[in-house]
C-alpha cells in the first residue's frame, strides 16, 4: 500500500490536541509547527484521518518541499516535483491557496500563477500533450512558504473538515466545529460528566460533545475530494473506514449535555442541527438567559463561547454580562468553567483570575481560552 507524508493544518494554539489525536489513531507524528502537524501514513491512514480527526482543518499529501527566494527558483522547484504520480491527463489542478511568512516571495496570486505554469510544463513533458482539458477530477493544492522554504500539499479533503454536514443554520458568530472540538478536548470533560453551554447559539459545543460521547466520527456524513482519486487511493479503503466508523457508534450512551440561549430561534436551530448530527436525543436545549443558569448536581462543566462585542454598541454591555457569568458560576457547586473570548477584561468582570489562560486564534482573531478548574469528583468505588 502506498505511503505518504501527510500534513494536517489546524487552528493556531491547538496543535498539541491534534498531535494527540493523530497518535491515538495510531500514526507517527513527524513534526509539529505553528498551525499544522505532519505525520506518516498509508492510503488507509489518509482516509481515517479525514473521517476521524476532530480538530484538523484538512489532510494534505505532501508532494514535496524546496528552497525558493526568486520566482525562477519557485518555477523550477515546482517543475521538479513528480506531479504525474497524482494528476492524470484530464485532471483539473490549481493552487487553491498560497500562504507566505517571512519569505521573499509573498504575493499569493503570483505564487499561484507561476506554480500552475510550472505544473503544466512538467505534465506536458510527461504526457506529451500541449493542452490540458482539465475536465476530470479536482486536484487542489495548498502551498506554505516559511523563511523561503516552500512546502507543497495536495488537498485530499475539499471543503474544510470543520464542515461536518450537520450545521445547516448558524448563529451570528458561530465557532468552527473543529475548534469547538479542540477546546472540549483541552478540558477534562468526559461523557459521564455534566456539560452546559449557556450561550449555545447554533449548538456547536453541545453537538460536538455529544458526538464524542456517542463515538460518532466527525467526517462520516460528508464526502472528500480524494474519494474519486482511485488511481491514488483504492476505493476499498474508504469503504473499510466507513464500516469502522459505523461500528464505533454508541447511540444509547447516557449523557447530561445542555445548551441554553436567550434567543428562541437559536434554540430551534440548535435542535435542528443536533438532529442532523444524530445526537438530538443526547442534548437538552432550552431558551434560558444566563441569569437563570443553575444545576442541582456537583462537578459539572461550563464550556462556552460568550458574546465579546463584535459591534461597538454591544461592547458597553459586556461588563455586566461577564459579571453575571461569574456570579452564576460561583453559585454552582464545585463546577469548572472554560470559555473562549476576545474580550480582554473577561477575568476582571468575572471576578476571578483564570487558573490557566491559553491564546488561540479563531481565524484571524486572537482569543483567549480561560480555564477555571473545579475540584475533581471523588473516585467511584470499584465493584468487586
Amino acid at each position: 500500500m502506498r505511503k505518504f507524508e501527510l500534513i494536517a493544518p489546524c487552528h493556531f494554539g491547538v496543535e498539541a490536541v491534534l498531535k494527540k489525536e493523530i497518535i491515538e489513531l495510531g500514526y507517527d507524528v513527524l513534526q509539529v509547527e505553528d498551525g499544522r502537524v505532519t505525520f506518516y501514513g498509508d492510503e488507509e491512514a489518509l482516509c481515517r484521518a479525514n473521517v476521524f480527526l476532530r480538530t484538523a482543518e484538512r489532510i494534505l499529501i505532501k508532494v514535496g518541499s524546496f528552497h525558493a527566494e526568486t520566482f525562477d527558483e519557485l518555477f523550477e522547484g515546482t517543475k521538479n516535483l513528480a506531479w504525474e504520480e497524482y494528476i492524470p491527463k484530464n485532471g483539473k489542478f490549481w493552487v487553491a491557496k498560497a500562504a507566505s511568512v517571512k519569505s521573499r516571495l509573498f504575493s499569493p496570486s503570483d505564487i499561484q500563477s507561476i506554480m500552475k505554469k510550472a505544473m503544466v510544463e512538467r505534465l506536458k513533458s510527461v504526457y506529451h500533450i500541449d493542452w490540458f482539458r482539465e475536465d476530470g477530477e479536482n486536484f487542489p493544492l495548498r502551498v506554505f512558504l516559511m523563511k523561503d522554504e516552500v512546502t507543497v500539499g495536495l488537498d485530499t479533503t475539499g471543503e474544510s473538515l470543520h464542515k461536518r454536514g450537520y450545521r445547516k443554520l448558524t448563529a451570528k458568530a458561530p465557532i468552527a466545529e473543529n475548534l469547538a472540538a479542540a477546546l472540549i478536548m483541552l478540558t477534562p470533560w468526559k461523557r459521564d460528566r455534566i456539560l452546559v453551554d449557556p450561550f449555545c447559539g447554533s449548538g456547536t459545543f453541545p453537538i460536538e460533545a455529544a458526538m464524542m460521547a456517542a463515538g460518532i466520527a466527525p467526517g462520516m456524513n460528508r464526502s472528500f475530494t480524494s474519494e474519486s482519486w482511485t488511481h491514488v487511493i483504492a476505493k476499498k479503503n474508504w469503504y473499510d473506514v466507513a464500516d469502522e466508523a459505523r461500528e464505533l457508534i454508541c447511540p444509547d450512551v447516557d449523557t447530561d449535555i445542555q445548551g441554553y440561549d436567550i434567543d428562541p430561534k437559536m434554540v430551534e436551530i440548535a435542535r435542528a442541527n443536533a438532529g442532523l448530527a444524530g445526537v438530538d436525543k443526547l442534548i437538552h436545549f432550552q431558551k434560558r438567559p444566563v441569569e437563570q443558569l443553575s444545576h442541582p448536581k456537583k462537578y459539572g462543566f461550563i464550556i462556552t463561547n460568550p458574546p465579546y462585542g463584535e459591534r461597538i454598541e454591544e461592547k458597553k454591555n459586556l461588563p455586566a454580562l461577564y459579571s453575571m457569568i461569574g456570579e452564576r458560576f460561583r453559585a454552582l457547586d464545585d463546577w469548572s468553567m472554560y470559555l473562549i473570548t476576545a474580550y480582554d477584561q473577561a477575568e476582571r468582570d468575572i471576578g476571578r483570575k483564570a487558573d490557566r489562560n491559553r491564546k488561540i486564534y479563531n481565524g484571524m482573531m486572537k482569543t483567549y481560552f480561560y480555564q477555571y478548574m473545579g475540584p475533581k469528583p471523588p473516585r467511584r468505588p470499584k465493584n468487586d
